[in-house]
């Protein structure tokens, strides 16, 4: 290691968030919101960014009103924009996506967005739903320790 490198060097991992994480950490759904705790911490440790693409905000809004209700499920967006970045979603991102080989579509656009984007990961608990066209690691939430750099030692 150089002389002016050292642990304040380590810049954070760029983890894209798919829909169902997203929504079993807003909506506390178990088991799978106990199994990202590693990710929420990584996160507020400042070891990971986490981003969603612009286009599944209103996915998220739209499955958390029925069990929250509209006031609750607003609150839950306005948290989950407060740490999480946006993706612009523009036709460059849209043409990338329809040039995939997955037959999601919405899969195809957070692949697409981990290319145009560099995001270093793309976190999930369905891996199995991104196999064609993925240039990332494909990770767990539970997982997301393996990724990370190891912790310095004194």
């Amino acid at each position: 290691m150089a002389e002016d490198e050292g642990p304040h060097d380590l810049q954070p991992l760029n983890a894209l968030v798919d829909t169902n994480v997203a929504i079993d950490w807003l909506n506390d759904r178990k088991p799978w919101s106990d199994e990202a705790l590693p990710l929420w911490t990584s996160r507020d440790a400042g070891e990971v960014n986490l981003y969603l693409p612009a286009s599944v905000v209103t996915d998220i809004y739209y499955i958390l009103r029925k069990p929250l209700g509209a006031e609750a499920a607003k609150r839950a967006i306005e948290h989950c924009v407060a740490i999480c970045g946006l993706l612009a979603i523009d036709a460059v991102v849209i043409q990338r996506a329809l040039s995939l080989p997955g037959a999601d579509f919405e899969d195809n656009v957070q692949i697409a967005c981990s290319q145009i984007y560099r995001i270093d990961l793309i976190v999930t608990r369905n891996p199995a739903d991104f196999t064609l066209g993925v240039t990332v690691p494909i990770v767990n939430p539970r997982d997301i320790a393996r990724y990370l750099p190891p912790a310095p030692t004194a």
